[in-house]
């Protein structure tokens, strides 16, 4: 009645009875945490997450790209920044470019595990997501690797032997908040892979958190090849 009256208030006349049951049957699905507009509250709530921390790295990275065009002091070349001497040669990016590599072929491993979860294959799709969290662990040290190797040249948040000195700060700021995503996603992965080798959502008949994991892990993918980009190539 009172929602009659309000539609009547407004001019659009009493509500039919297939309007009432629909709006009935929204409330009552999220109210009884069921699935919305046809997608899994789990998988929309990630995608919702992953947009907020779209506005983060976006913001970090306009900002970054401001600072860097409005230095004063020659902003420090990457090639040599971030270069490694192995053997007397002197080899540039290179460890950022296996970094890459290892970060790249993680989706790969991580999509292989959802195809295998939606197969109902328990064990191949642990295996792939512990392999995924392998390659992120991988990744995260020879990040912590390359913090340890400029700290030890000097490179501080305020300053550094470089050049500019708001380089120390976007460097650390922005590495620092994507490996921290790294390292969150490894214990996510390792969670998630465990209680697939125990057959916990085997029991439920729903792997939809295979896939939302998965989600997750491609984000923090997609994010690194922004910040490679636009970090070390530029």
């Amino acid at each position: 009645m009172s929602s009659d009256y309000t539609r009547a208030s407004e001019g659009h006349g009493p509500a039919t009875p297939s309007e009432v049951d629909g709006w009935r049957g929204l409330a009552s699905d999220w109210a009884g945490d069921r699935e919305a507009f046809r997608v899994p509250w789990g998988k929309a709530m990630m995608w919702i997450f992953l947009l907020s921390d779209t506005f983060i790295f976006g913001s970090f990275l306009t900002g970054y790209m401001t600072v860097r065009v409005s230095a004063t002091a020659a902003w420090p070349n990457p090639s040599e920044v971030f270069s490694l001497t192995i053997n007397g040669t002197q080899l540039p990016l290179i460890l950022i470019a296996i970094m890459t590599f290892i970060l790249i072929s993680s989706s790969g491993s991580m999509a292989m595990a959802v195809n295998y979860a939606y197969r109902r294959d328990r064990a191949r799709c642990a295996a792939l997501m512990a392999l995924t969290a392998l390659f992120g662990i991988t990744f995260v040290g020879m990040q912590a690797f390359e913090w340890t190797k400029l700290i030890h040249e000097g490179v501080r948040p305020w300053s550094n032997p470089f050049g500019a000195a708001q380089f120390g700060s976007c460097f650390f700021m922005i590495t620092g908040f994507h490996g921290l995503h790294v390292s969150a996603g490894v214990i996510y992965l390792l969670t998630v892979a465990r209680k697939v080798q125990r057959g916990d959502y085997e029991k439920a008949g729903n792997y939809d958190i295979v896939e939302i994991a998965g989600l997750y892990w491609h984000f923090v993918d997609l994010v690194w090849v922004f910040i490679f980009a636009l970090f070390y190539l530029w």
